[in-house]
């Protein structure tokens, strides 16, 4: 970044027209201004003695989920445009007409995409406080599960329960074994680091991560529940990916479970719809990478799902019970019917259920 604006700013001409600079990229609160510094520690040291550039940062923050970021672009729900200089703000929110007006919306009959216009570090931290707010939630949930497991309550219904609480919403409220990938572990991690650098600790969020790391281990207990000692067992693993509908391992709960039954003495398999196909490897050396659901379930003690693709609702479950040495089934997503499980002779084990 700073080798970018460095050059932007070398190739400004003073008192040339007006140009706006744009941050899409998610990055520390106050890097506007930081660049703005950078620009013109730039312009100077080409143009010793000129006249200054006009010029604007703009902060425009992405809200792409990762698998449907095209569709994410031209149907958002919201636009955020931060910067300290009216003319800059008027001119994004030009560039973004199309979009505002829904030119592109699969439905073009919804009102105007609304457009929030901030100042820069408000807009910078937009981006961070939805990201926290939305990992925050799915710990909560999974929080409330952990509780449900051990008073004989269903977390499902009881999501299902608040998520129609228009203060609160459905989305989000899943429980399972954890969020990962690229932007809630590094944006969380990123704003609980802001606040400590300004002498705020954050006690929330850091209960969030944490949350979070202790959900990763809830298979591994099940698992030792049911099958009891580990070691000499094999496991099989529907999914790897983070999420469905993408090949982003980073910060996948896989490889903590992954980690953690190598450690206990198991065997692990494993199968997901994009990385038994692709062949990627990196960070699955102790893994048997299977091609398909059938040779997974293959000598395994138990199955977990792990990433909820859809895939894995159409599965021959009944053929794949007969294959394993003990059908238990592990459902880090509750994204199984228990009982279509059960009657396919599986010791069905749900989060909160």
């Amino acid at each position: 970044m700073e080798a970018v604006a460095r050059g932007i700013g070398s190739n400004l001409k003073g008192g040339s027209e007006f140009k706006v600079i744009v941050n899409k990229s998610t990055v520390p609160i106050g890097s506007g201004d930081w660049v703005r510094m950078i620009v013109m520690d730039g312009f100077n040291e080409a143009n010793e003695g000129a006249s200054e550039p006009s010029f604007a940062v703009v902060s425009n923050p992405e809200f792409l989920r990762e698998g449907s970021a095209v569709h994410d672009t031209f149907n958002p729900d919201r636009i955020v445009l931060g910067s300290n200089e009216a003319q800059a703000l008027a001119m994004m929110e030009k560039l973004y007409q199309p979009i505002i007006t829904r030119e592109f919306a699969e439905n073009k009959d919804l009102p105007p995409v609304p457009v929030v216009k901030t100042d820069l570090s408000s807009a910078e931290m937009v981006k961070y406080a939805a990201n926290a707010f939305l990992a925050t939630k799915i710990s909560f949930v999974n929080e409330v599960a952990n509780i449900c497991d051990r008073v004989g309550a269903d977390v499902v219904q009881v999501a299902q329960g608040i998520g129609l609480d228009s203060r609160i919403g459905g989305k989000f409220l899943q429980a399972g074994i954890g969020w990962g990938g690229s932007c809630f572990p590094k944006d969380v991690s990123a704003l609980i680091h802001t606040a400590n650098d300004y002498g705020y600790d954050a006690q929330l969020m850091k209960s969030a991560v944490s949350v979070n790391q202790h959900q990763r281990t809830i298979a591994i207990e099940k698992l030792q529940s049911e099958l009891k000692i580990l070691k000499g067992k094999t496991v099989g693993l529907l999914g790897l990916t983070f999420k469905p509908d993408t090949d982003d391992m980073r910060d996948a709960p896989a490889l903590t479970m992954i980690e953690q039954l190598n450690r206990l003495g198991a065997k692990v398999k494993a199968y997901d719809p994009i990385v038994s196909q692709t062949g990627m490897r990196h960070g699955l050396s102790n893994v048997y990478v299977e091609t398909d659901p059938e040779r997974l379930a293959d000598s395994c003690d138990a199955l977990v799902l792990v990433t909820d693709w859809s895939q894995f609702k159409t599965l021959d479950y009944g053929a794949m019970a007969k294959l394993m040495n003990m059908p238990v089934m592990i459902d880090g997503r509750n994204f199984l019917d228990p009982e279509e499980m059960r009657s396919l002779g599986y010791r069905y084990v749900g989060i909160g259920r």
